[in-house]
């Protein structure tokens, strides 16, 4: 070994080959992150005549923590659905305040839970809890259980728990429930079963259902529901009595087969998802598409007899996802399951594994919906502490999938409203300050900041001041920050971003941090910056340009930071002679430049702009009198404030 040892050649190979272990331990060190795993086994029997059912659970629980736990929690959601719960009493409480002239009340639910009748509640009651064969003392909290472990689990271990439960379905209040008259479904199961709640490095999180979000440990769904044999299903997973069913899921077309039994028992299957949905209705009609080498796509919603318009839209919605579906894997990355159902129900549009409850056969809805399977659904960032990082990013699919499916981009709705109303002064400043794709975002961002009303996105989402901050920020803020990031480090780099976010967290559930050092590894700039003046706070971007001056053979540009955010800056120059010129002024802090996403056109990047001066001068090798426009950010992906000052129209 010695003499070996000291042989150059050997000790190269040996040298390298530990520096290879390192680099691999390094790496997984970097990438690996435990999490719990479950496997649910559910047998639920439906009494279409009361709305209520039985059930009973077999949950195989993986405690891949290094913790012992002495106490595990479940969600119990129908429980919100009762006069003065958590959600009823918030609901009120922010319907006491106005926000733009109207009560800042969640329209679906307003004070209409305080209203329902004994009958027309939601409850979920324990009849008993097991944890491997011995029965466990529970408590319930409204739509928390809490059971208090006879033994604790142990770490890197696995525990099975049996659960006995029955239930009453609510009426539709807010997405899960019985008997919606815009929609005629009959029941809406979602959050409709014990759902054990997750614990991850920051330990349980027993979120109590005030109003949003959801957030659960991967594992595999085995469910079974009885249910009066005119009824017809719609849900999460694969039918695996598909061949007994009949009605289109053994294969396209087909009826529903009869049966003598007093109910027909539906079995769905599901792998690699951390819920489960279904929706029962006597009058659905199924429709399916077969995509090859993809997903199955199902279509089910409430048949109108004599309304050929409303089957017409439904059949648009299968076409519309069979044609987007390349675009969106391309792009977003591969869709990971073998099915996917549009269902009609609910109360608009929410997500779940492999499915969706819509209201409506909307287009725009269907996109962000599907969208949700790759960013909350396989993702599965904590929608409670990050739900921009699923409905902004959602949102931001949303917008260009529509774009390649409609072949027009959102600020063209803007344009077709400006047609309408040719004289409105303040629609055309609002176009003026909106980019290409994503206007929506911009200018309900915008909203927000006039509004007075802003919140920092890290603000746990039940716990925002308004539901109209919560929105905005939700959804509009998070869509402006992806599409902003382009603009930091370029569009190119920022889809590479996208894919590599995907690929890497996917079935993992990341968090901001883990976003951002793709975004640094990918882009190899530093933009720790950047999620602390975006996310973490609320201070804004406000640039402008300060002023010109001939020094010599140089022209100079004097731009001024405004605002309290600091960002790079694209600066276009536009001569008399027709020519323009791009010219990039990175920032300090990003320790690198972004590079020209228009190979071709003129770029050029300056020294950085320290962050610390609120000054910084362009100086170009041009004379004064040659420029006819100077403009920061001519494609207006920085979300700045006031525009007007971006601007500088010369006329000599």
């Amino acid at each position: 070994m010695l003499h070996s040892a000291s042989n150059p050649k050997i000790m190269k190979q040996v040298f390298s080959l530990l520096l290879s272990s390192i680099f691999f331990l390094s790496i997984n060190a970097q990438t690996t992150r435990w999490q719990q795993a479950v496997k649910y086994s559910m047998q639920i029997d439906m009494d279409v005549q009361t709305n209520r059912f039985t059930g009973k659970q077999k949950l195989e629980y993986s405690n891949n923590s290094p913790d012992k736990l002495n106490r595990v929690f479940f969600h119990l959601y129908f429980n919100a659905f009762q006069p003065n719960s958590n959600m009823d009493a918030r609901s009120r409480e922010l319907g006491k305040q106005q926000v733009n002239g109207r009560p800042d009340w969640d329209g679906r639910v307003k004070d209409r839970i305080l209203n329902l009748k004994p009958e027309e509640i939601g409850y979920q009651k324990i009849k008993s809890v097991k944890l491997n064969g011995v029965p466990q003392s529970f408590t319930e909290k409204e739509t928390i259980l809490e059971v208090n472990l006879s033994k604790p689990i142990l770490p890197k271990s696995k525990v099975v728990f049996d659960l006995e439960f029955e239930a009453q379905v609510p009426l539709q209040i807010r997405r899960s429930g019985r008997d919606n008259p815009q929609t005629g479904v009959r029941y809406s199961m979602s959050q409709w079963y014990p759902k054990i709640c997750a614990y991850d490095e920051e330990g349980w999180h027993p979120t109590p259902y005030v109003a949003r979000e959801f957030y659960g440990p991967f594992g595999s769904f085995d469910v079974s529901i009885q249910i009066d044999p005119t009824y017809k299903i719609g849900a999460t997973g694969m039918l695996q009595n598909a061949a007994e069913i009949g009605w289109g899921y053994d294969k396209p077309g087909t009826d529903l087969k009869p049966t003598v039994k007093a109910k027909r028992t539906w079995r769905f299957v599901g792998d690699k998802i951390h819920d489960f949905v279904w929706a029962a209705d006597p009058e659905y009609r199924h429709i399916t598409r077969k995509i090859p080498g993809g997903p199955d796509i199902h279509v089910i919603y409430d048949y109108k007899p004599g309304n050929a318009k409303n089957d017409s839209a439904w059949e648009k919605v299968a076409d519309a996802a069979v044609a987007v579906l390349p675009f969106i894997e391309k792009n977003f990355g591969k869709y990971p399951y073998p099915q996917y159902s549009f269902i009609q129900g609910g109360d608009g549009g929410m997500e779940y594994a492999m499915a969706t409850l819509v209201a409506s056969p909307s287009l725009g809805t269907a996109f962000h919906e599907w969208m949700h399977n790759w960013y909350q659904m396989v993702l599965a960032t904590n929608e409670s502490l990050y739900p921009w990082m699923d409905e902004g990013f959602t949102s931001y699919a949303e917008d260009l999938v529509s774009k390649f499916y409609n072949k027009r981009s959102s600020l063209d709705d803007y344009r077709d409203a400006l047609k309408q109303r040719p004289d409105n002064e303040n629609l055309k400043q609002l176009i003026n300050s909106l980019p290409e794709d994503h206007a929506g975002a911009y200018a309900g961002y915008f909203n927000l900041v006039k509004s007075g009303l802003a919140e920092p996105l890290t603000t746990h989402s039940d716990h925002y001041n308004s539901n109209f901050a919560y929105g905005i920020n939700s959804y509009s803020k998070g869509e402006v920050f992806l599409e902003q990031l382009g603009y930091i480090i370029g569009a190119p780099l920022r889809d590479k971003v996208l894919l590599e976010y995907y690929n890497q967290w996917k079935f993992r559930h990341p968090n901001t941090n883990d976003f951002m050092r793709i975004a640094e590894n990918v882009s190899d700039m530093k933009l720790d910056w950047y999620k602390e003046y975006w996310v973490y706070g609320t201070k804004t971007i406000n640039y402008a340009i300060d002023s010109l001056w001939q020094d010599g053979e140089m022209a100079n540009i004097r731009l001024k930071r405004v605002g309290q955010m600091p960002m790079p800056i694209d600066l276009e120059l536009q001569f008399k002679d027709g020519s323009t010129e791009k010219h990039h002024v990175p920032l300090d802090i990003m320790f690198g430049a972004k590079r020209n996403e228009r190979p071709g056109q003129f770029w050029m990047i300056h020294p950085a702009w320290f962050w610390t001066h609120p000054t910084y001068t362009v100086s170009v090798k041009h004379k004064l009198l040659e420029l006819k426009k100077v403009e920061i950010d001519p494609t207006k992906r920085m979300a700045d404030v006031d525009r007007k000052n971006n601007v500088l129209e010369l006329e000599w």
